[in-house]
């Protein structure tokens, strides 16, 4: 009799965790859905962007918002009321801050930032860069995301809103191509910087078999006697030395 009465509280017990754990699996799936459901339309809502156009305020509201929807999930004392209450009031703020930035540039310039022109006349623009918080190599390699390996060859470059980089090229260096005009080929070696932001890149000289003594005799064929007057140079094979001093 005790061994049979044990049994039947040890299956209670397991019939009452079990019916809980679905109970726990059901109001989990219920409040996804519910949740997924609320994503979708506030995402629809607020209109298309492209992932290279989001903005830090964009990209930091959309963590946030999904990052809501987790944490009401797994808490077991957030209902979904709750749950739909938080995406709401989230997803009304930004729509409100995309639509006043809409109607007032003053108030978009502030959310969402300025382009930035990194590069001008072939120079960098040293301030701007800095004012971004951005670098020398991180520039150079936007631009050879670009298909831009020279410095030599933008007219213009403006980092954008979302860290994009805009660039222009001289028009010699922009389309019709040789091909187009139907010249000779013309190879060109790829440009190696030798020194940035005013600090000698002493591994890349020596790849190109130079040596300070000769990188001293280019430095003054343009007409600069130190290195440290020099903030960018890069060396491309038919193409020479191309530099930039600090005070441009």
């Amino acid at each position: 009799m005790f061994v049979l009465d044990l049994h039947l509280l040890l299956s209670n017990k397991f019939q009452d965790r079990w019916g809980e754990t679905i109970n726990k699996f059901l109001i989990i799936g219920f409040e996804l859905v519910i949740g997924f459901a609320a994503l979708f339309i506030i995402t629809r809502f607020l209109g298309k962007t492209q992932i290279s156009q989001l903005t830090p305020f964009d990209f930091v509201s959309a963590i946030v918002l999904g990052e809501l929807l987790g944490n009401a999930l797994y808490d077991e004392q957030t209902g979904i009321l709750h749950v739909l209450f938080v995406l709401l009031l989230w997803g009304s703020m930004m729509f409100i801050v995309k639509f006043v930035s809409l109607k007032s540039n003053k108030t978009r310039a502030i959310i969402e930032g300025q382009p930035s022109i990194v590069i001008q006349d072939g120079k960098f623009n040293i301030q701007e860069i800095r004012r971004n918080r951005s670098n020398i190599n991180q520039i150079m390699s936007l631009l050879r995301q670009g298909g831009v390996f020279s410095l030599r060859e933008v007219k213009c470059a403006l980092l954008e809103n979302g860290g994009a980089l805009s660039v222009m090229r001289y028009s010699e260096n922009d389309t019709p191509t040789r091909k187009d005009l139907n010249l000779p080929k013309k190879e060109l070696g790829l440009p190696v910087t030798l020194i940035s932001d005013g600090k000698i890149l002493s591994e890349n000289i020596r790849q190109l078999g130079l040596d300070r003594i000769l990188l001293d005799q280019e430095l003054m064929k343009k007409g600069v006697s130190s290195v440290r007057d020099v903030f960018y140079a890069e060396w491309r094979e038919n193409g020479g030395l191309y530099l930039q001093r600090k005070q441009e």
